[in-house]
């Protein structure tokens, strides 16, 4: 039995959504049978068109199925592909899967016409796969009809490359980091992951903890917002913004800090899917502070991998810091409970396999060989 993974995002495409399909592909438990309809070449979407962008996408679903005897579509974005799975599916005998991650479900049902249309694709559908319980619920409210075909598969995480000594050892002559005690922060500067906040609440923080500096390694249309709360504050000292930063430096970074920090929060249903990064920051061996913010209360348990916070709540955010940086052993158990818990529980190859089986529940044969 053949699947077809369908996507607009797929690597080399950057992001959270292109990494986990491109993590389904590489961990699919039968690499010959899974096959992948991307837009590498533009080819899927043309913009050139009045109505109907999509219609390229039918026809080369319709072909590839046909040429390589595909029974299975694993749909990654409802609009427009799901579409595009709903009609071929009426016209050939054939399953699909749609996944939703978070802001992808919350856009097609704002409005009218794509919220009718969300339905007929979802109640069309074999099975829905959600990437994490905060979005998953969203969809069971919005059409309790379909529960049963809901799943939660979170995304799953990678062990860090290693990074030399010196590459860590660099970074911390370089910003003159000796003794002194690191909040981090990655990800996009976009309002949402709540970098401002941490800036806001340093003030208080730096009374207790005078040492500490807070570095943020990212890049994005918050930038001078940032800055500008930076230089108000007079943090200029105290704050180092790190842009175009490779993988490399990102994992150096990771390995150096003490703390990771990214209070996310929801702003008009534009919110954190999952958080990979709270994993990552785990897997390096580090506590994190986040917000029950989308998906992050699947990344992130209160006191188990990290300690969670009130994101409009700057006298929780300057605490949880203070309480991190002041208390070694709370940061060490939280560091190996996070480790433990992120590579147990959030391997890709354990992630990829519960889809696996999902798909194929309806075929015995299949699923007796798993």
């Amino acid at each position: 039995m053949k699947a077809l993974l369908f996507t607009l995002e797929y690597p080399p495409h950057y992001g959270g959504v292109a990494n986990y399909y491109g993590n389904l592909v590489k961990h699919w438990p039968k690499p010959l049978e899974i096959f992948v309809l991307d837009n590498k070449d533009k080819g899927l979407i043309n913009n050139q068109l009045l109505v109907l962008k999509w219609l390229p996408s039918l026809l080369k679903l319709w072909k590839i199925i046909k040429q390589e005897k595909i029974n299975y579509v694993l749909v990654g974005q409802i609009l427009p592909l799901g579409t595009v799975a709903y009609f071929i599916s009426k016209i050939i005998k054939i399953k699909y899967a749609v996944f939703f991650h978070g802001m992808d479900f919350t856009f097609a049902i704002q409005h009218p016409i794509k919220s009718w249309l969300t339905r007929k694709i979802l109640k069309n559908s074999d099975k829905i796969i959600c990437c994490n319980s905060y979005v998953a619920g969203l969809v069971q409210k919005f059409y309790p009809e379909i529960k049963n075909k809901i799943n939660i598969v979170n995304p799953g995480v990678s062990e860090l490359k290693s990074v030399s000594q010196e590459s860590a050892g660099e970074l911390k002559e370089k910003y003159n980091l000796a003794y002194k005690t690191v909040l981090l922060s990655i990800g996009r500067l976009v309002k949402r992951k709540g970098f401002l906040d941490v800036i806001k609440s340093l003030p208080e923080v730096l009374k207790k903890i005078p040492n500490l500096i807070y570095v943020i390694v990212g890049s994005g249309i918050e930038i001078n917002n940032l800055r500008a709360k930076i230089s108000e504050l007079k943090l200029a000292d105290k704050v180092i913004i790190i842009i175009n930063a490779d993988d490399q430096e990102r994992n150096a970074w990771l390995n150096l800090c003490d703390i990771f920090i990214m209070p996310a929060k929801n702003i008009d249903n534009d919110f954190e899917g999952f958080g990979i990064v709270y994993l990552e920051a785990n897997i390096a061996g580090k506590p994190v502070i986040a917000c029950q913010s989308g998906g992050v209360s699947d990344a992130v348990v209160d006191g188990v991998n990290g300690l969670l916070v009130d994101s409009e709540n700057l006298n929780q955010i300057s605490e949880a810091i203070i309480k991190l940086s002041e208390n070694f052993f709370l940061r060490q158990k939280l560091c190996e409970q996070g480790c433990q818990r992120a590579l147990k529980n959030f391997n890709w190859q354990k992630q990829i396999s519960q889809i696996y089986k999902l798909i194929y529940l309806y075929d015995k044969h299949y699923y007796s060989c798993l």
